[in-house]
């Protein structure tokens, strides 16, 4: 596609011609290319249009840990749990409402009485706790950079004397790391995120791609945003080339959100945590800094959850090695079958970016 064209974000003749532009570098590389994209809004927009059916044989586009409503660890899910039945307001994202934790999820907890709210944005659990002074009011926090950066800065405007923050944050870039070099997991490129790095910039990803000497492409969200992200990366392995490119430079920059990352790593910090399924990742948690532990609820309440194992179904579940890249949701035993939207066995089934919750409703290799 000549640089001169108007991009339009849904235009069948642009998927057209993209596609034919990438069955030609297939043709030209000569040997498998496994791509892997880490946002569940990459797998919305590849399933629900039906962007697996344009590739060529040969190439593959995995989702990675990129639903961090699926990352989230069990032991994380019983923190809330276990502060909604001491009497908190616990609100949280409407995805986390019925992730299962090693014993109940946060559905089953309000069920039983808790007090459980579903916000849409942190400043609507800070109003929560504005309406009821009398009572804690504990936002369970969950996301990437996208989200912490906002949780951030409620913290550091003074929130009331009754809000505090459950920090389930996670940082991607560490868990492209792990990804990267799992023996088993053969990825010969990244697609960013386009709306993490809106607040990161892309120049994040420089010193990755010097050291593991692979492509980054960050992209948006449309069809075209998608396949030209695609395109881009075929290029670069094409030519042996481990470089980075925005193709989203209508909201990213290079330095990202300054002021948001100021803001965020002023209240945050990077610790070693469990991604659900996946591995122990260094410095891929965000946990709140010493000088904001006024507002931590792992300072202010007992939460150390029941003890107790997952159910057995659980421990059948593969939402880890589905996040890590190393299966599809239909190599699961579980999927649409013991696991539904209805009743979600694992995590990914569960979140609207959970790759076998999209799968479930659009199909992953639809056959047009």
């Amino acid at each position: 596609m000549s640089s001169d064209q108007t991009l339009q974000f849904r235009n069948p003749d642009q998927a057209d011609q993209l596609a034919e532009r990438l069955e030609t570098l297939m043709a030209d590389i000569d040997e498998p290319v496994t791509l892997m994209h880490v946002c569940g809004s990459h797998e919305q927009a590849i399933a629900k249009f039906g962007l697996r059916s344009l590739l060529p044989d040969g190439l593959s586009v995995r989702m990675g840990p990129g639903c961090p409503v699926c990352v989230t660890n069990m032991p994380e899910v019983d923190e809330a749990v276990a502060v909604a039945e001491q009497g908190a307001i616990v609100a949280t994202y409407g995805d986390m409402f019925r992730v299962p934790g090693t014993q109940k999820s946060l559905a089953d907890a309000r069920a039983d009485g808790a007090d459980v709210e579903v916000v849409y944005s942190a400043s609507e659990a800070v109003e929560l706790a504005a309406e009821h002074p009398d009572r804690e009011v504990v936002f369970f926090a969950t996301g990437f950079e996208t989200t912490a950066a906002p949780t951030a800065a409620i913290l550091a405007n003074d929130p009331p004397e009754n809000f505090s923050v459950l920090s389930a944050h996670k940082y991607v870039p560490p868990a492209m790391e792990v990804v990267a070099e799992m023996p088993d997991v053969d990825i010969d490129g990244f697609l960013a995120a386009g709306h993490a790095a809106t607040i990161t910039g892309y120049g994040l990803f420089e010193p990755f791609v010097e050291e593991f000497e692979l492509p980054i492409v960050v992209g948006g969200f449309e069809p075209i945003d998608v396949l030209l992200g695609v395109e881009r990366l075929l290029e670069y392995i094409k030519a042996d080339v481990a470089g980075l490119e925005n193709a989203y430079p209508r909201c990213v920059s290079k330095e990202g959100n300054e002021q948001a990352l100021e803001t965020m790593w002023s209240v945050f910090e990077t610790t070693s945590g469990e991604w659900r399924g996946i591995a122990e990742i260094p410095g891929a948690n965000l946990v709140i800094r010493d000088e904001y532990a006024a507002y931590d609820t792992r300072e202010r309440f007992d939460v150390e959850p029941a003890s107790g194992g997952p159910d057995p179904l659980t421990e059948q579940c593969i939402c880890g090695d589905i996040m890590a890249g190393k299966a599809d949701p239909d190599e699961c035993e579980l999927f649409d079958e013991e696991c539904t939207p209805g009743n979600p066995v694992g995590a990914c089934m569960v979140s609207s970016e959970g790759t076998c919750k999209i799968w479930h409703e659009y199909g992953g290799h639809p056959d047009f």
